[in-house]
């Protein structure tokens, strides 16, 4: 089953989490001069076009980057993400673009790291090879992104980033996740691994929570920021990042910005937020 395509979703409240935090960890991973590997499990296309017709027929974006883009007085962390994604609309005079995972990592690599960017639906890689042709240091793949981690880990480098974004569109994905991060852990304990998650039924999410608790694995933080409080409507409530071996810097930068990231995307007041440890060191 592959019809989730992210064009429709491209901007809104969940990316600007998960694309926050790829940011930080990304920017606490460049603080050392070895180069580090990055893979991304769900690459979609990479970039997206939001004045197009999948963006603008949900306007999702319009709720999540659309709220910060002409803010100034944003926190620092958060002003540099807008200035990622300002780059990609050639100087931030109008948003037209936006940048998914693998835009974002792409541009923030130094020559001495790497990337691989895997896809499986058979209209996204195209798109997605295409637009990363010029990267010299970023390789396409069309596959099954879970099967990458017991295929590329341990990388060369011996430093690392998973991003695990799954569409979700079955149930199964959950389990998927908990089984693909076992196998990656086995092989490369000490790299970091980012796990993006939906919070449709909250039910789902907890028992990916209970799977990763039984794995035996420390050091997993979880951040969540909701838009409104969990529904059994259909619909997804909130989001969150699932952080495996977190730079030591990540909660208390989350803790920091989410307060003020939350009233800006959820100005209505039913927005919430957290951070917490599944299970600490």
């Amino acid at each position: 089953m592959l019809s989730y395509r992210h064009s429709f979703h491209a901007g809104n409240h969940a990316d600007v989490l998960k694309h926050i935090v790829l940011m930080l960890i990304i920017e606490s991973l460049k603080q050392k001069e070895k180069g580090f590997y990055y893979l991304d499990t769900h690459a979609g296309v990479g970039q997206y076009r939001l004045l197009s017709q999948e963006a603008e027929k949900t306007g999702e974006f319009e709720e999540g980057i659309g709220r910060l883009w002409g803010k100034t007085d944003l926190p620092e962390e958060v002003a540099r993400y807008i200035a990622i994604i300002k780059k990609l609309n050639y100087g931030g005079k109008e948003l037209r673009y936006y940048a998914g995972s693998p835009l974002i990592a792409a541009t923030m690599l130094r020559p001495q790291d790497r990337a691989l960017l895997t896809e499986l639906h058979p209209t996204d890689y195209p798109l997605l090879r295409n637009n990363f042709k010029e990267f010299e240091n970023v390789t396409t793949k069309r596959d099954n992104g879970f099967q990458q981690l017991k295929a590329t880990l341990p990388p060369k480098e011996r430093r690392g980033l998973v991003l695990i974004d799954p569409p979700y569109e079955l149930k199964e994905d959950y389990d998927l996740v908990v089984s693909a991060i076992e196998e990656g852990y086995k092989r490369f304990a000490t790299g970091t691994y980012a796990i993006w998650y939906p919070v449709v039924l909250r039910q789902q999410v907890k028992r990916m929570i209970k799977g990763l608790e039984e794995t035996g694995i420390r050091k997993i933080l979880q951040i969540e920021l909701a838009v409104r409080p969990d529904s059994a409507q259909r619909g997804m409530t909130a989001s969150g990042m699932i952080v495996i071996n977190p730079p030591w810097t990540l909660e208390a930068q989350m803790k920091k910005i989410l307060p003020d990231l939350t009233r800006t995307l959820v100005p209505e007041g039913t927005g919430s937020w957290s951070v917490k440890w599944i299970t600490p060191e």
